[in-house]
Formats: structure tokens, C-alpha cells, sequence
């Protein structure tokens, strides 16, 4: 039986994830939103990481549950998961180091169409019937399509997140955490997966503001020691770190041949991989860090915007790079597909002295994983309350809390294809709608970049320039009248 359902889940993801369908869409919205926002992912990095990392709130910003800062860091939790140490794996062992290459230019095509969905989550948010903020595709794409096809794109869009938040949030992120875990220290799976939900339940019953104060302490803390252990494994191997650049580069091109118990790999697979596993790592065009970055207090939806931007700078160009560089370096890359589940483990215990390889990597996939299910967590009851109302958010937190035990013991082979599959049913009507929308947000984006091209102005003088300027950041409006869709 689950032989079959993999087979069904493959023929899917394949159809979904193939060269005729989600790939051009990804990139071609990529380069689109980039050409119609002027390259701001790489004119506007400086100020946008100095706005999240170092100022980290709007002062006096209005509406918003939690600081920019903490936005960020639950969208981060959200992405920064198995996908960067697992997801990172699968693909090199799928693709070859060529792979890599595709996860990048995902991540920076990605950054425009991260920044457009979150401005677009703060444009149009609104809140649900306890007062707490409401926003993200399932709710720009009802309101700001002004037509049947836009419910449509909102509706499908919110399914295929609820669907997604028990696959790439839930599921994979507690296979991995329990799997690593026995690995490492001999902990069975159940005690792994019973932990994990309890620990869940306690933190979601708290809301966005509880996830965001975890998040917010968690992350950047998890991030920093990670990449230190992975800087320290390329300065040791400094004289490899040349020529895996050049493997990566030729391989992107090329595909790469057989060698130890890789498989080898044509050129499809290598752009499928690279591009299917960077998704999956920062979430970029998926529409799901839009829910959060709604949330945030901000005085601007472009401020907001460029603030959510850096997480899949902080992911893929950061995090995903240190991963792929020490599995290249080292060379376990070649073991085959297989062993992806513990490669990152036995890449870091090559380049690292004693057993501090494994350590390392079993705890920085702990932290992630777990911070990963807190951040989806939300975007999932976030769209149950499109779907459902208020009252469904509760059980749905409960439910939720269930599938992370059950998900430590489910086949992982099952897991990815469940959860790639998801990913890309999420994406697809979220980059139809950034395209339609795409006229708003570069009107606007070049309005307020005109005015505030440093991003220092304050709440006083974003008013002044905005006056008599519709749209800044739309009202918030009544659940029951959040119906009534809103001009281009």
C-alpha cells in the first residue's frame, strides 16, 4: 500500500514539479517581478538587512501583532528547517553539486517575488473575528483581484497551505528531528515525536505573540551556530573550496556523471532538483512567509516587504550555501541519494574533529526543525480561519500537534513527496496572482523608494509623502466584510 501511494505521490510531484509547469513559473515570475521592480533585491540589500537586523521595529508603526524583527524571525523559523540540511542533501545527492547553483538562482529570483508577496500580506490584511491579524495570499488574492478568479486562486491557495503544513511543516521536520536524533543518541522515535508535540501544543496555544518571542530568541541564535560550524569545516578545507566552486558551476550546465554511489544525473534533473529543493528551503513565490510578515507593525507595506526579503537571503544565499559547500568539500555528496538523511551529519563529521560533526548538525536540526513547526504552524491556522472562521483555529492547533508525532515514524521517502507536492500546489496560484498584481507593486514600491530610498524616515514623514495617496496599507475590515474585493 504505501508502495502505491509513493508511486501516486511521484507521478504527481513530477507532473507538478516538470519543465512545463511550476519550473518556468517559478523562475519566469522571478524574473518578471525582478525586471518590473528594478532589481531592488540587490540595489535595496543593504538598507533592507539594516531595517531587519539592527533597527528590527517601526517605531510608532500601526496595527501588527509583533515587530518587524519578529516577523522575520517566524518566517525564518519557517523556512531555515530540514530543507537546508535534508533538503540541501537530497539535492546534491539527486542532482550533483550542480544543484546548488539552481538553489541559488531560485534564492535570488525568489527575493523579488519574497518581497512582492509580503508586501502585498500587509497591503491587504485585515482582522479575524478575536482582533488578530489576518493576512497572506489567501487573503491579497481575494481582495485584490476583484473577480470570481480571484476567490478561486484564494480558496485553492489556502487548501493547498492547510495541506502543506502537515507535509514541509509538520511531517518532514519531525521525521528528520527523530531520525537524527536515534542517529546521534539512541533516543527511539516515539519519545522524540511525544516530546515534540507537547512542546508544540505549549507554544501555539500562546498565538502569533508567543510564537514570535520564541522565534524571535530562537533563531538567530541557531543560525549563528550553525554557520560558524560550517565556516570553521571550509577554512580547514580551504585548498577544496576552489574547485567545488568549479564543480557546482560545471555541473549546472552539464549535469554531472556517476562517481562512488552517485547515480549521475542529466541536466533536467539538475535545474528540478536545484529549483524543487530551493523552494522547499526558502519558500520564495510559495506565498507563506506573506502571512507572517502581515502581522508585523509597520508603516509601510515596502518597508515590511524588504524586511521579508532578507529571510531567503539569510536562507539560501547564508545557510543553504554553508550546507552545500561542506557536503561538496568533503565529498559524501557522492554516497547517493540513500543516505541524504544523514549526509549533512557525516559531511560535518569529516570536516570536523571528534564527534562534534553529528553534534552539531543533530542540534542545529533540532532547533531548526522544531522552529520550523512553530512558523508553520501559524500559517496553517491562519488559512483554517479563511477557510472555516475563528473557532476551527483551536482545533486545528491541537490536530497539528498530533501529526508531529505521527510524523516521526512515517516512511521519509513518503514525507518529501508529500511535502514537494504540497509546496508546488501553493505556489502556483500565488504566482499567477503576483503576476496579476505585480502593476500595484511596483507603483507603489517606486512611490515610497522615491521618497524614502534609505528606508529611514519615520511614521511622521511616511504619512507626509503618502497624503492623499490611497493604499499605503489597506483598513482593517470586519471578517464579514472582508469579502468585498479592492481595486488594482
Amino acid at each position: 500500500m504505501l508502495d502505491a501511494l509513493q508511486s501516486i505521490l511521484d507521478t504527481l510531484d513530477g507532473f507538478v514539479w516538470g519543465p512545463f509547469l511550476l519550473i518556468p513559473l517559478l523562475l519566469g515570475t522571478g524574473i518578471y517581478l525582478t525586471i518590473r521592480l528594478g532589481g531592488l533585491q540587490l540595489t535595496k540589500l543593504i538598507p533592507a538587512l539594516r531595517l531587519a537586523l539592527f533597527e528590527r521595529k517601526d517605531h510608532d508603526a500601526p496595527g501588527g501583532d509583533v515587530s518587524q524583527f519578529q516577523a522575520l524571525t517566524t518566517a525564518l523559523a519557517a523556512t531555515v528547517g530540514t530543507g537546508n540540511i535534508v533538503g540541501v542533501a537530497t539535492a546534491l545527492s539527486i542532482g550533483g553539486p550542480g544543484a546548488l547553483f539552481w538553489m541559488w538562482v531560485t534564492g535570488v529570483l525568489g527575493m523579488a517575488s519574497k518581497y512582492s508577496e509580503a508586501f502585498l500580506g500587509v497591503r491587504f490584511r485585515t482582522r479575524d473575528a478575536k482582533g488578530e491579524i489576518s493576512g497572506g495570499p489567501q487573503y491579497y488574492l481575494f481582495r485584490g483581484i476583484p473577480n470570481g478568479f480571484g476567490k478561486f486562486l484564494s480558496i485553492f491557495f489556502a487548501v493547498a497551505a492547510v495541506l502543506a503544513s502537515f507535509g514541509i511543516g509538520n511531517m518532514t521536520q519531525g521525521n528528520s528531528i527523530s531520525a537524527n536524533v536515534e542517529s546521534s543518541f539512541g533516543v527511539p522515535v516515539w519519545i522524540t515525536g511525544l516530546v515534540l508535540a507537547v512542546l508544540t501544543l505549549l507554544v501555539l496555544v500562546g498565538g502569533i505573540k508567543s510564537i514570535g518571542k520564541v522565534t524571535a530568541g530562537l533563531v538567530p541564535v541557531m543560525i549563528v551556530f550553525y554557520v560558524l560550524g560550517a565556516l570553521f569545516i571550509l577554512v580547514v578545507n580551504i585548498d577544496a573550496v576552489p574547485a567545488a566552486f568549479g564543480t557546482i558551476f560545471a555541473s549546472a550546465f552539464t549535469g554531472h556523471s556517476a562517481v562512488g554511489g552517485f547515480a549521475g544525473s542529466a541536466i533536467i534533473i539538475v535545474v528540478q532538483m536545484g529549483v524543487a529543493r530551493g523552494i522547499f528551503s526558502n519558500e520564495s513565490g510559495m506565498g507563506s512567509a506573506a502571512i507572517a510578515a502581515a502581522a508585523a507593525q509597520t508603516t509601510h507595506p515596502v518597508r515590511q516587504g524588504l524586511v521579508s526579503m532578507t529571510q531567503t537571503f539569510i536562507d539560501t544565499i547564508i545557510v543553504v550555501t554553508c550546507t552545500g559547500l561542506v557536503i561538496v568539500t568533503t565529498g559524501v555528496w557522492e554516497q547517493g541519494k540513500d543516505f541524504a538523511a544523514t549526509m549533512t551529519g557525516d559531511a560535518f563529521s569529516h570536516g570536523l574533529p571528534g564527534g562534534w560533526g553529528h553534534l552539531i548538525v543533530t542540534l542545529g536540526l533540532v532547533l531548526f526543525a522544531y522552529s520550523t513547526i512553530l512558523g508553520w504552524a501559524y500559517y496553517g491556522e491562519r488559512c483554517m480561519e479563511r477557510l472555516f472562521g475563528r473557532a476551527s483555529v483551536m482545533p486545528y492547533r491541537v490536530f497539528f500537534s498530533v501529526i508531529v508525532f505521527v510524523g516521526c515514524s512515517v516512511p521519509l521517502a513518503i514525507v518529501w513527496s508529500f511535502a514537494d507536492l504540497m509546496n508546488g500546489l501553493m505556489a502556483i496560484p500565488n504566482l499567477i496572482g503576483l503576476i496579476i498584481l505585480s502593476g500595484l507593486v511596483a507603483r507603489e514600491t517606486k512611490h515610497y523608494l522615491r521618497n524614502d530610498p534609505q528606508l529611514r524616515a519615520g511614521k511622521v514623514q511616511v504619512d507626509g509623502f503618502m497624503e492623499g495617496r490611497p493604499g499605503a496599507i489597506d483598513s482593517y475590515v470586519a471578517p464579514e466584510r472582508a469579502g468585498a474585493p479592492r481595486t488594482r
